[in-house]
């Protein structure tokens, strides 16, 4: 019997010899009131540190690094849409330039235009941007001294003789020039001969002619633009411009057409015609909005006041603006879900995609506009699939720019692109590294407590006597 004790207890007692977790009799052991405390400490202290380290353990950092840009795409996409409050539509201009020598005049391709309001509002469609057609010039015999001869028929105004030019017509149709102007000077004989028509045709249109260099305070006040400039005043229906063909009998038709319309021919008049105002002064802006594929080198887009059938006033040229919205590169909501995704955990601090929307640069005085330079830097999102479509950062910094009497004034957006990228990483703890901390708490500051408990109780034991 005892023999099967002995061997029965043999795996058991090898197997007991590595145990590192040996246990003391509980007759050996003291409980004490401070011991009793110190573990009401560590306790806390396991459960404070515990509750902290779950917390970190279940939020995520962002972090961001610098490298070099390895984008190899050779364009990139300019999105913009701009609202310019005191220009008009036909006038505006779209042109891009780089340092690769790209230079297209008036981009039409992607481009849109809205007439708007004085406040910036929508009010109507004005089309696809597209190439404006040439105006046809008629060409005369006679020279204008030729039909002046027997006396000016368009008669010559003035600020003070055109109120009552206008109050004793009911019809009025008045040429605002500039001599210098070259398309002045090929209007100025059928100007003339398109007087001595309405004379002679016994037309009930009074026509005249306002020189804008001598009588700058009236062109002005009547916002005259471009050169030259057509206007047909109604008393009492307003005043519509005129932008067709050049010619005596284009003008004459024009007229007779104006003359014999009763009121719902005028509005579809004023809708060919595209412009129309009731008398209150108040000009259309113009939103322009649309997509650009720019190398990706420096240059810059501008837009200005451009006609190729007027010259235009720089002193009337005002470029108050606003960008609704500029960006480069895919738009977000166009970009992969697991982009989206990724960038929804990114802080508002770092998303400079869009840094110039809503954004308003006003210009108070003639021969000003605002030049924007933008800094472009590629951005990639790391684990979000990002590397096939980066996104677009940017920096801008933008000036007020004086421009002188005889340069028409353009709002300019340069940017450039930089070698460098940032690569964005969202960091978070993986679940082997929680359990280690853990452990580490609770093996820590049990340890921790134990030798300070050990330390108090022989501080504070009583000494034996």
């Amino acid at each position: 019997m005892r023999g099967n004790n002995i061997h029965g207890g043999g795996p058991r007692s090898a197997l007991s010899s590595i145990d590192f977790y040996r246990r003391v009799p509980k007759d050996l052991t003291e409980a004490t009131t401070l011991g009793a405390v110190m573990s009401i400490c560590a306790m806390l202290v396991m459960s404070l540190l515990f509750m902290a380290e779950t917390w970190a353990f279940a939020r995520s950092s962002i972090t961001t690094e610098i490298a070099l840009d390895g984008n190899t795409q050779s364009q990139i996409e300019l999105n913009f849409n701009v609202t310019f409050y005191d220009l008009a539509c036909d006038y505006l201009s779209v042109d891009v330039w780089d340092v690769l020598g790209t230079n297209r005049q008036n981009v039409t391709k992607n481009i849109e235009k809205w007439e708007t309001d004085h406040q910036g509002r929508r009010m109507m469609f004005a089309g696809r941007n597209r190439e404006v057609r040439a105006l046809h010039h008629e060409v005369h015999e006679e020279s204008l001294e030729m039909l002046h001869e027997d006396g000016e028929h368009a008669i010559p105004l003035t600020k003070d003789t055109i109120d009552e030019f206008l109050k004793e017509n009911e019809s009025a149709f008045i040429d605002f020039y500039a001599p210098w102007c070259v398309w002045c000077q090929r209007l100025h004989p059928t100007w003339e001969k398109f007087a001595e028509q309405v004379e002679s045709d016994e037309m009930p249109v009074a026509v005249g002619k306002v020189d804008c260099v001598e009588e700058a305070e009236l062109c002005r006040a009547q916002e005259i633009r471009a050169f030259p400039t057509l206007r047909w005043y109604e008393k009492g229906k307003g005043v519509a411009e005129y932008k067709q063909d050049r010619t005596v009998a284009q003008l004459v038709s024009f007229s007779n057409q104006m003359l014999a319309a009763n009121k719902h021919e005028l509005h579809r008049t004023r809708k060919m015609m595209n412009f129309m105002t009731d008398g209150s002064k108040e000009r259309p802006g113009c939103q322009v909005s649309g997509v650009l594929m720019v190398n990706r080198v420096p240059g810059n887009f501008h837009i200005e006041a451009k006609s190729v059938n007027h010259n235009l006033n720089a002193a009337m040229t005002n470029l108050t603006h606003r960008v609704n919205h500029l960006s480069f590169g895919t738009e977000i909501h166009e970009a992969p879900r697991s982009v989206k995704r990724a960038l929804k955990s990114i802080p508002s601090a770092l998303r400079k995609f869009t840094p110039m929307d809503e954004s308003m640069y006003s210009t108070k005085e003639f021969h000003q506009a605002w030049h924007h330079y933008i800094k472009v830097v590629s951005t990639y999102l790391k684990g979000s699939g990002s590397s096939e479509h980066p996104l677009y950062q940017f920096l801008e910094q933008s000036q007020l720019v004086l421009y002188t009497t005889e340069n028409v004034p353009e709002a300019r957006f340069s940017y450039d692109f930089s070698p460098m990228s940032v690569v964005v990483e969202k960091q978070g703890r993986r679940w082997y590294e929680y359990l280690t901390s853990l452990c580490a708490i609770i093996g820590g500051t049990f340890t921790t407590l134990g030798l300070i408990d050990a330390t108090l109780y022989k501080v504070l034991k009583p000494k034996k006597l």
